[in-house]
């Protein structure tokens, strides 16, 4: 089949990728520049700011079962996705942490039954001691309760991100950078007042599927750090009563911290409230952060529908894929692994 896809971001190159090893011819377009990030392509793709957490556990404090078990299936398909790519090792299951400080012990042992009311048997949060916690992470010094979620991991974002542009371009896929689809139809692209025809098309646009969806942008921001004293092998998510803030690690000692949720379409520069209560927040779980160097921050847009939950829809010679909000890189193949298994019945 000869596929195209409208979008470059985390969805278009996992379709791009499964499509074109299946032996599909597959073109991809997308407005960016380049396959690179922002500061290279000037993509406004929300993937290139997210933390890459993979923790279907935790995200149950929002999401629902469905978000659960598509979470979970994601974990199962992500190492092989990754060694696919012949780039290393780019996830990691060592579990992730929820701690919180004592003064707010009461929200987070109300949190912590949440999960464990919601998730199974077989991933339910471990409690830590004071003493197994610093044999796990010693640099988190500040919180006094800590919990394991041992099935939870995050993959290197941009790492992978380069990956899949470079495994697909192996594959065959052609790219095509700077093209803007103004609307996918039925096995058809509208880029301004050409119409190119395929035997089938995705949709993968995410806020840019604006007017075919009813998709809205909420803007989150994120910082990365170089802290080289630092060490933390697991994503740290701080628990507190007004909001969560996580910690995740990146090779070389960098690491991202965020990350605000605000019901705006804002791209602008990140807020003095938000510097103030993210980097306030991961320096009170992780003291040695004080000597951190904030090498970048950002802004952007995480794509969401109107009740926060992912979209798969199929239609005639056409799939759209949107709505993955916070939950990019945890929802996404499993998504995709459903898209192409509808396509090819």
């Amino acid at each position: 089949m000869h596929i195209g896809i409208a979008g470059a971001g985390l969805l278009g190159r996992l379709l791009a990728l499964q499509l074109s090893a299946a032996g599909h011819r597959v073109e991809v377009f997308d407005v960016a520049r380049d396959a690179g990030p922002r500061e290279t392509s000037g993509t406004e793709g929300a993937v290139w700011t997210a933390a890459g957490m993979l923790s279907p556990v935790a995200e149950l404090d929002r999401g629902n079962e469905d978000v659960f078990h598509l979470g979970l299936r994601s974990c199962e398909l992500l190492p092989g996705i990754v060694q696919s790519l012949n780039a290393g090792n780019l996830c990691h299951f060592d579990g992730s942490l929820l701690v919180a400080h004592r003064a707010d012990a009461g929200a987070a042992q109300r949190l912590v039954g949440l999960l464990q009311a919601k998730a199974d048997v077989h991933h339910q949060p471990e409690a830590l001691s004071p003493a197994a916690l610093a044999s796990l992470e010693p640099s988190v010094q500040g919180p006094s309760l800590a919990w394991l979620l041992p099935s939870e991991g995050y993959v290197e974002v941009h790492n992978t991100m380069h990956a899949l542009h470079a495994q697909a371009s192996r594959q065959g896929v052609q790219w095509h950078w700077g093209a803007t689809v103004d609307a996918v139809e039925p096995g058809t692209l509208v880029l301004g007042s050409a119409r190119k025809a395929f035997d089938h098309v995705f949709d993968v646009r995410g806020v840019g599927a604006r007017p075919q969806l009813p998709v809205r942008g909420v803007r989150g921001e994120i910082f990365l750090l170089h802290a080289p004293d630092v060490s933390l092998r697991r994503p740290l998510r701080l628990m507190h009563p007004r909001h969560s803030v996580y910690v995740v690690p990146r090779p070389d000692n960098y690491f991202v911290v965020g990350a605000s949720e605000i019901e705006s379409e804002d791209r602008s520069s990140v807020s003095l409230r938000s510097t103030l209560e993210l980097l306030s927040a991961a320096h009170s779980a992780l003291p040695a952060l004080v000597e951190a160097r904030v090498v970048h921050s950002e802004s952007n847009l995480r794509p969401a529908l109107p009740d926060n939950l992912p979209l798969l829809r199929f239609e005639d010679r056409c799939t759209r894929i949107n709505g993955l909000y916070r939950h990019g890189w945890l929802l996404a193949p499993a998504l995709v692994e459903q898209a192409v298994k509808e396509l090819v019945r």
